[in-house]
């Protein structure tokens, strides 16, 4: 495991060209939101890996047999649960499609149908779609041609594509490339925002960045760390009736931290 950073110190100075973010004398960064007015002592979110870490285990998160498998699955789990992007991911595999040939050559329709269980299916399959026929005009599609190419270029790139938003586009960095960019996805934002690490209009950007900026290239530490605060958020981090005192970063909140 990587080592942990040192921990964050209690004295806080704003950053003036930030308006948005608190940075205190040990680097860590808590990015202030509605109703927020003055930074509060935290303790490093190397504490909250390690809590969770300790109590779920490694999570071998992103399920796939290949990157374009993986990739696949960050477009089909859109709006869905994981268990309706399997049955998906089973119907394409079953007529063998889960490869960029077999996303190329399968009528839209039928792939729709295929989609079904994952929800949207329409415009899922028009996604897949859309990102076969970018892997393919771009890097003649070879996903090893893309993934040389610099991770902001690439994200731009892929931000580009139809149906591609940011989440989509960082799972697809991380969990199929091995990029050093971390996922925010909506358990990461109730998660942060109940532990006033953010506010809760934070934006995407700026918690990717508060997490980047302390596990600078952790490849590592942010796919683990993201599948953690997945597993806590379906688990204990629920949008209603939170069950705070199971959870194993509960101790946190009770601390006032």
């Amino acid at each position: 495991m990587p080592k942990s950073r040192e921990k964050a110190g209690f004295a806080a100075q704003r950053d003036p060209s930030t308006p948005d973010r608190i940075t205190t004398s040990a680097g860590l960064v808590t990015i202030r939101g509605a109703g927020r007015t003055q930074p509060e002592p935290q303790p490093p979110l190397d504490q909250y890996f390690n809590s969770l870490f300790t109590a779920l285990g490694p999570q071998h998160w992103w399920p796939g047999d290949t990157p374009f498998e993986v990739i696949v699955g960050t477009i089909l789990t859109q709006n869905t649960s994981w268990t309706n992007v399997e049955l998906a991911l089973v119907n394409l595999r079953g007529e063998d499609l889960l490869t960029l040939d077999g996303i190329e050559r399968v009528n839209q329709r039928h792939l729709a149908n295929l989609l079904r269980p994952a929800g949207y299916f329409r415009q899922k399959a028009r996604k897949l779609k859309a990102f076969v026929k970018f892997l393919r005009a771009e890097y003649a599609g070879s996903l090893r041609r893309m993934f040389k190419t610099p991770t902001l270029e690439l994200r731009e790139k892929l931000l580009g594509v139809w149906g591609v938003g940011p989440e989509t586009a960082d799972s697809i960095l991380l969990y199929a490339g091995e990029q050093p960019v971390f996922v925010v996805d909506a358990y990461t934002k109730r998660l942060f925002s109940r532990h006033g690490w953010t506010g809760e209009k934070a934006k995407y950007e700026d918690i990717r960045w508060m997490v980047e900026r302390q596990f600078p290239g952790n490849v590592r530490r942010f796919n683990e760390l993201h599948a953690l605060i997945v597993n806590a958020g379906k688990n204990w981090c629920r949008p209603k009736d939170p069950k705070c005192g199971e959870c194993p970063l509960g101790r946190y909140l009770e601390e006032g931290r």
